[in-house]
Protein backbone atom coordinates (compact mmCIF):
# COMPACT_ATOMS: atom_id res chain seq x y z
CA UNK A 1 0.00 0.00 0.00
CA UNK A 2 1.30 3.34 -1.11
CA UNK A 3 -0.37 7.03 -1.51
CA UNK A 4 -0.48 6.74 -5.03
CA UNK A 5 -2.95 3.26 -4.58
CA UNK A 6 -5.08 4.94 -2.23
CA UNK A 7 -5.10 7.95 -4.51
CA UNK A 8 -6.54 5.95 -7.09
CA UNK A 9 -8.73 3.91 -4.69
CA UNK A 10 -10.18 6.83 -3.46
CA UNK A 11 -10.95 8.39 -7.05
CA UNK A 12 -12.10 5.31 -8.42
CA UNK A 13 -15.03 5.31 -5.53
CA UNK A 14 -15.80 8.72 -5.62
CA UNK A 15 -16.37 8.38 -9.62
CA UNK A 16 -17.68 5.02 -9.60
CA UNK A 17 -15.73 4.11 -12.92
CA UNK A 18 -12.09 3.29 -14.07
CA UNK A 19 -12.35 4.92 -16.82
CA UNK A 20 -13.33 8.03 -15.06
CA UNK A 21 -10.78 7.88 -12.52
CA UNK A 22 -8.17 7.49 -14.62
CA UNK A 23 -9.08 9.97 -17.00
CA UNK A 24 -8.79 12.73 -13.36
CA UNK A 25 -5.39 11.38 -12.69
CA UNK A 26 -3.97 11.54 -15.74
CA UNK A 27 -3.36 7.47 -16.03
CA UNK A 28 -4.13 4.94 -18.95
CA UNK A 29 -7.81 2.76 -17.34
CA UNK A 30 -4.85 -0.62 -17.07
CA UNK A 31 -2.31 1.23 -14.99
CA UNK A 32 -5.59 2.30 -12.60
CA UNK A 33 -7.28 -1.19 -12.72
CA UNK A 34 -3.96 -2.97 -11.71
CA UNK A 35 -3.19 -0.77 -9.07
CA UNK A 36 -6.83 -1.58 -7.59
CA UNK A 37 -6.52 -5.24 -8.24
CA UNK A 38 -2.96 -5.40 -6.40
CA UNK A 39 -4.20 -3.17 -3.09
CA UNK A 40 -7.22 -5.41 -2.83
CA UNK A 41 -4.74 -8.53 -2.97
CA UNK A 42 -1.98 -6.78 -0.19
CA UNK A 43 -5.35 -6.37 1.89
CA UNK A 44 -7.21 -10.02 1.33
CA UNK A 45 -10.67 -8.49 0.71
CA UNK A 46 -12.88 -6.63 -2.39
CA UNK A 47 -12.80 -3.16 -2.29
CA UNK A 48 -15.47 -3.05 -5.36
CA UNK A 49 -18.24 -5.05 -6.73
CA UNK A 50 -17.64 -4.78 -10.15
CA UNK A 51 -20.63 -4.98 -13.29
CA UNK A 52 -20.53 -3.77 -16.59
CA UNK A 53 -21.54 0.21 -16.18
CA UNK A 54 -19.62 0.93 -12.69
CA UNK A 55 -17.76 0.04 -9.39
CA UNK A 56 -19.50 0.05 -6.49
CA UNK A 57 -17.79 -0.25 -2.82
CA UNK A 58 -18.33 -3.67 -0.98
CA UNK A 59 -18.97 -2.79 2.94
CA UNK A 60 -15.40 -3.50 3.03
CA UNK A 61 -14.43 -0.90 0.79
CA UNK A 62 -16.60 1.95 2.57
CA UNK A 63 -14.84 1.17 5.49
CA UNK A 64 -11.59 1.29 3.84
CA UNK A 65 -12.67 4.43 1.82
CA UNK A 66 -12.89 6.38 5.60
CA UNK A 67 -9.41 5.45 6.57
CA UNK A 68 -7.68 5.75 2.86
CA UNK A 69 -9.23 9.81 3.33
CA UNK A 70 -7.93 10.44 6.53
CA UNK A 71 -4.76 8.62 5.85
CA UNK A 72 -4.30 10.82 2.34
CA UNK A 73 -5.62 14.30 4.32
CA UNK A 74 -2.96 13.81 7.01
CA UNK A 75 -0.20 13.76 4.51
CA UNK A 76 -0.67 16.24 2.85
CA UNK A 77 -1.37 18.55 5.62
CA UNK A 78 2.43 17.21 6.96
CA UNK A 79 3.65 17.86 3.23
CA UNK A 80 2.02 21.53 3.57
CA UNK A 81 3.57 21.83 7.27
CA UNK A 82 7.23 20.54 7.11
CA UNK A 83 7.05 22.84 4.01
CA UNK A 84 5.32 26.36 4.49
CA UNK A 85 6.18 27.70 1.40
CA UNK A 86 2.90 30.10 0.04
CA UNK A 87 -0.31 28.69 0.63
CA UNK A 88 -1.24 25.80 -1.78
CA UNK A 89 -2.85 22.33 -2.00
CA UNK A 90 -6.16 21.51 -1.12
CA UNK A 91 -8.05 23.04 1.78
CA UNK A 92 -11.19 20.75 3.02
CA UNK A 93 -13.80 23.63 4.81
CA UNK A 94 -17.09 22.42 5.84
CA UNK A 95 -19.87 24.76 6.85
CA UNK A 96 -23.70 25.51 7.74
CA UNK A 97 -25.72 26.40 4.25
CA UNK A 98 -26.54 29.60 5.87
CA UNK A 99 -23.08 30.64 6.10
CA UNK A 100 -22.21 29.70 2.99
CA UNK A 101 -25.30 31.88 1.13
CA UNK A 102 -24.75 35.00 3.14
CA UNK A 103 -20.89 35.16 4.35
CA UNK A 104 -18.42 32.81 2.00
CA UNK A 105 -19.20 34.60 -1.13
CA UNK A 106 -17.15 37.90 -1.02
CA UNK A 107 -14.42 36.11 1.31
CA UNK A 108 -14.02 33.12 -0.90
CA UNK A 109 -13.92 35.29 -4.09
CA UNK A 110 -10.94 37.49 -2.25
CA UNK A 111 -9.04 34.43 -0.52
CA UNK A 112 -9.17 32.87 -4.44
CA UNK A 113 -7.88 35.56 -5.68
CA UNK A 114 -4.80 36.32 -3.54
CA UNK A 115 -4.32 32.45 -2.97
CA UNK A 116 -4.26 30.61 -6.56
CA UNK A 117 -2.86 27.72 -5.14
CA UNK A 118 -4.78 26.98 -3.28
CA UNK A 119 -8.05 24.88 -4.14
CA UNK A 120 -11.00 25.05 -1.57
CA UNK A 121 -12.82 21.41 -1.12
CA UNK A 122 -16.13 23.39 -0.40
CA UNK A 123 -18.94 21.39 1.74
CA UNK A 124 -21.91 21.97 3.75
CA UNK A 125 -24.24 19.93 6.41
CA UNK A 126 -25.54 20.85 9.67
CA UNK A 127 -23.08 21.85 12.78
CA UNK A 128 -23.22 18.26 14.61
CA UNK A 129 -21.86 16.45 11.11
CA UNK A 130 -19.55 19.14 10.33
CA UNK A 131 -17.29 18.47 14.04
CA UNK A 132 -17.86 14.86 13.20
CA UNK A 133 -16.15 15.60 9.87
CA UNK A 134 -13.45 17.58 11.27
CA UNK A 135 -13.02 15.57 14.33
CA UNK A 136 -12.85 12.52 11.82
CA UNK A 137 -10.06 14.46 9.58
CA UNK A 138 -12.48 14.56 6.65
CA UNK A 139 -12.43 18.36 6.60
CA UNK A 140 -9.47 20.87 7.81
CA UNK A 141 -12.05 23.34 9.32
CA UNK A 142 -15.58 24.17 9.80
CA UNK A 143 -17.87 27.45 10.36
CA UNK A 144 -20.30 25.92 13.11
CA UNK A 145 -22.78 27.29 15.26
CA UNK A 146 -22.48 26.19 18.95
CA UNK A 147 -23.83 27.73 21.86
CA UNK A 148 -21.91 28.12 24.98
CA UNK A 149 -21.86 24.88 27.25
CA UNK A 150 -23.26 22.42 24.11
CA UNK A 151 -22.96 19.03 26.01
CA UNK A 152 -21.94 17.18 23.32
CA UNK A 153 -19.06 19.06 22.32
CA UNK A 154 -15.77 19.29 24.50
CA UNK A 155 -14.47 22.59 24.00
CA UNK A 156 -11.07 21.47 24.09
CA UNK A 157 -11.54 18.92 21.42
CA UNK A 158 -10.92 22.38 18.74
CA UNK A 159 -9.96 25.94 18.70
CA UNK A 160 -12.93 28.13 17.61
CA UNK A 161 -12.42 31.53 16.63
CA UNK A 162 -16.03 33.46 16.59
CA UNK A 163 -16.05 35.78 13.41
CA UNK A 164 -20.20 36.33 13.02
CA UNK A 165 -22.77 37.55 14.83
CA UNK A 166 -26.23 35.79 13.69
CA UNK A 167 -29.79 37.08 14.64
CA UNK A 168 -32.18 33.98 14.75
CA UNK A 169 -35.61 34.89 13.45
CA UNK A 170 -38.93 33.43 13.81
CA UNK A 171 -40.70 33.54 10.68
CA UNK A 172 -44.53 33.49 10.45
CA UNK A 173 -47.07 33.00 7.50
CA UNK A 174 -48.10 36.93 6.37
CA UNK A 175 -50.86 38.54 8.00
CA UNK A 176 -49.86 36.35 11.11
CA UNK A 177 -50.88 38.45 14.85
CA UNK A 178 -48.14 39.39 16.73
CA UNK A 179 -46.55 36.59 18.63
CA UNK A 180 -45.24 37.12 22.34
CA UNK A 181 -44.34 33.48 23.25
CA UNK A 182 -45.05 30.02 21.33
CA UNK A 183 -48.42 29.98 22.14
CA UNK A 184 -49.45 32.35 20.50
CA UNK A 185 -48.34 31.03 17.43
CA UNK A 186 -50.99 29.11 14.77
CA UNK A 187 -49.15 26.97 12.31
CA UNK A 188 -48.06 23.68 14.87
CA UNK A 189 -45.63 22.42 12.43
CA UNK A 190 -41.89 24.12 12.19
CA UNK A 191 -39.62 23.64 8.86
CA UNK A 192 -36.01 23.01 9.96
CA UNK A 193 -33.01 20.64 8.92
CA UNK A 194 -32.34 17.29 9.99
CA UNK A 195 -31.02 16.80 13.49
CA UNK A 196 -27.88 18.39 13.88
CA UNK A 197 -28.67 21.61 13.03
CA UNK A 198 -28.18 23.95 15.87
CA UNK A 199 -30.73 26.47 14.69
CA UNK A 200 -33.16 23.65 14.20
CA UNK A 201 -32.20 22.67 18.20
CA UNK A 202 -32.02 26.15 19.47
CA UNK A 203 -35.97 26.94 17.48
CA UNK A 204 -37.05 23.56 19.51
CA UNK A 205 -35.55 24.76 22.57
CA UNK A 206 -37.88 27.57 22.23
CA UNK A 207 -41.14 27.20 20.58
CA UNK A 208 -41.24 24.26 23.69
CA UNK A 209 -39.30 26.25 26.44
CA UNK A 210 -41.96 28.87 26.34
CA UNK A 211 -45.57 29.37 26.64
CA UNK A 212 -47.75 27.61 29.31
CA UNK A 213 -49.12 24.53 27.83
CA UNK A 214 -45.39 23.95 26.33
CA UNK A 215 -46.73 23.68 22.36
CA UNK A 216 -45.89 21.01 20.72
CA UNK A 217 -45.13 21.03 17.39
CA UNK A 218 -44.52 18.65 14.43
CA UNK A 219 -41.26 18.80 12.52
CA UNK A 220 -41.17 18.57 8.93
CA UNK A 221 -37.45 18.42 7.73
CA UNK A 222 -36.45 20.15 4.01
CA UNK A 223 -32.90 20.39 2.43
CA UNK A 224 -32.89 24.14 1.83
CA UNK A 225 -33.42 27.73 3.27
CA UNK A 226 -35.66 28.44 0.02
CA UNK A 227 -37.83 25.51 0.62
CA UNK A 228 -38.23 26.50 4.37
CA UNK A 229 -39.02 30.22 3.79
CA UNK A 230 -41.55 28.95 0.84
CA UNK A 231 -43.36 27.08 3.50
CA UNK A 232 -43.82 29.37 5.45
CA UNK A 233 -44.89 32.18 3.31
CA UNK A 234 -47.75 29.34 2.06
CA UNK A 235 -48.92 29.44 5.60
CA UNK A 236 -48.55 25.66 6.52
CA UNK A 237 -45.63 26.19 8.88
CA UNK A 238 -43.60 28.61 11.05
CA UNK A 239 -39.19 28.65 10.44
CA UNK A 240 -36.24 29.99 12.36
CA UNK A 241 -33.27 31.11 10.17
CA UNK A 242 -30.61 34.21 10.20
CA UNK A 243 -31.44 37.38 9.25
CA UNK A 244 -28.21 37.26 7.14
CA UNK A 245 -30.37 34.72 4.83
CA UNK A 246 -33.53 36.69 5.52
CA UNK A 247 -32.04 39.49 3.14
CA UNK A 248 -31.54 37.23 0.20
CA UNK A 249 -34.56 35.43 0.12
CA UNK A 250 -36.96 38.62 0.69
CA UNK A 251 -37.98 38.52 -2.88
CA UNK A 252 -39.82 35.29 -2.70
CA UNK A 253 -42.78 36.06 -0.90
CA UNK A 254 -44.31 38.31 2.27
CA UNK A 255 -43.71 37.17 5.53
CA UNK A 256 -44.02 38.21 9.39
CA UNK A 257 -40.66 38.40 11.47
CA UNK A 258 -39.83 38.38 15.36
CA UNK A 259 -36.12 38.81 16.58
CA UNK A 260 -35.25 35.71 19.08
CA UNK A 261 -31.50 35.42 19.51
CA UNK A 262 -28.08 36.20 18.60
CA UNK A 263 -25.80 33.22 17.70
CA UNK A 264 -22.43 33.49 16.83
CA UNK A 265 -20.48 31.60 13.70
CA UNK A 266 -17.47 30.08 14.46
CA UNK A 267 -14.14 28.83 12.22
CA UNK A 268 -13.60 25.27 14.45
CA UNK A 269 -10.29 23.64 13.62
CA UNK A 270 -8.42 20.50 15.41
CA UNK A 271 -5.67 21.86 17.87
CA UNK A 272 -2.76 22.85 16.08
CA UNK A 273 -3.64 22.61 12.90
CA UNK A 274 -1.79 25.19 10.97
CA UNK A 275 -1.03 24.73 7.79
CA UNK A 276 -0.32 28.33 4.98
CA UNK A 277 -3.60 27.56 3.10
CA UNK A 278 -5.46 27.26 6.69
CA UNK A 279 -3.64 30.41 8.13
CA UNK A 280 -4.58 32.60 4.86
CA UNK A 281 -8.18 31.12 4.97
CA UNK A 282 -8.39 32.27 8.43
CA UNK A 283 -6.98 35.41 8.00
CA UNK A 284 -9.28 36.28 5.25
CA UNK A 285 -12.36 35.20 6.92
CA UNK A 286 -11.19 37.59 9.95
CA UNK A 287 -11.22 40.57 7.90
CA UNK A 288 -14.89 40.02 6.37
CA UNK A 289 -15.99 39.73 10.88
CA UNK A 290 -18.35 41.23 12.37
CA UNK A 291 -16.80 40.62 15.70
CA UNK A 292 -14.20 43.19 17.09
CA UNK A 293 -12.66 41.32 19.68
CA UNK A 294 -12.39 37.76 18.98
CA UNK A 295 -10.12 37.47 22.55
CA UNK A 296 -13.22 38.71 24.69
CA UNK A 297 -15.90 36.90 22.10
CA UNK A 298 -14.56 33.70 22.87
CA UNK A 299 -13.85 34.29 26.64
CA UNK A 300 -17.52 35.28 26.98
Amino acid sequence: MDLASLTMFRTVAREQSVTRAAELLGRVPSNVTTRIQQLEAEIGVALFQRDRKRMTLTDEGRTYLDYADRILNLAEEAQQVVNPSAPAGTLRVGSMESTVASRLPLALARYNKQWPGVTIDLSTAPTRQLVDALLARHIDCALIAVPAGEWWLDPSELDMVPLFREELVLLLPPGHPEVRDADDIKPRALTAFAPGCTYRMLAEEWLTGFGARRAHFAVHEVRSYHAMFACTAAGSCVSIMPRSVIDLMRHLGPVEERALMTVRTCLASRPGFMTPAFAAFRQTLEAFSDIEDRNDAQQA
